[in-house]
């Protein structure tokens, strides 16, 4: 079992690529909302991004949490090991979608982050009011709505998280996937031109794709396994 929190930790880290294209103008946003003061220290300015991210994955964590006790709930009014290697093989083939679309190869994720911005939409005029950040504790709620941005990446952990095993099996995939955006993200907010160069270069998201779709499979190769 710890191998599916290892696989999300890589998903998030290998996922960058898709983080920084996607996120950067926020994150990009956020460095610049702040205090002109907190912007020239590095140290403060570093811990504002912190406090974003932590928000960012605290939402992760607490859908992660929902889905997960779903998917015990689902496991649970079904015959247990066949239901398990369904959702286990719809992870994984969501996995592959997603590592085709980190590549540039195939874009049927964007369909899915289409639906999401259903959600955001309701979200965005609150967002707006945390726009100006004076505190730890505003950087820390704005991140609690970043999380809720439509992005294929955390949806696809998402269907990961209901196969986890209950809500905090699910909230704690969840937090090994966000831990794995962080570094990306962190470094984004100090140097965002260079990393947004770097996240579009063909060859680093080929690179990326290419390992998110082997792990896609080796979670198909699980799920075919799970009873052996």
């Amino acid at each position: 079992m710890e191998s599916i929190y290892i696989t999300a930790l890589l998903v998030g880290l290998l996922g960058g690529v898709h983080c920084l294209g996607m996120c950067g103008g926020i994150v990009g946003g956020l460095t610049f909302s702040v205090d002109a003061k907190v912007q020239l220290s590095w140290w403060r300015m570093f811990s504002y991004q912190l406090f974003y991210n932590l928000g960012r994955i605290s939402s992760y964590m607490v859908v992660g949490a929902i889905f997960g006790a779903l998917g015990m709930v689902l496991v649970s009014i079904q015959s247990v090991v066949p239901f398990q290697q369904i959702l286990q093989l719809i992870a994984g083939l969501f996995m592959i979608a997603l590592g085709l679309y980190l590549g540039g190869w195939w874009f049927l994720i964007n369909r899915v982050e289409a639906v999401g911005q259903l959600i955001w939409q309701r979200l965005a005029p609150f967002a707006e009011r945390f726009a100006q950040v004076r505190n730890y504790r505003q950087a820390w709620l704005y991140g609690l709505l970043w999380g809720w941005l439509p992005c294929g990446l955390v949806y696809s952990m998402l269907i990961m998280a209901m196969t986890a095993g209950g809500a905090i099996e699910g909230a704690a995939l969840m937090l090994a996937f966000g831990l794995g955006t962080l570094p990306n993200l962190l470094l984004m907010g100090s140097f965002a031109f260079y990393f947004t160069r770097w996240s579009r270069n063909p060859k680093v998201k080929s690179v990326a794709g290419s390992s998110v779709v082997i792990l896609g499979c080796w979670q198909i190769y699980l799920a075919v396994n799970l009873t052996a």
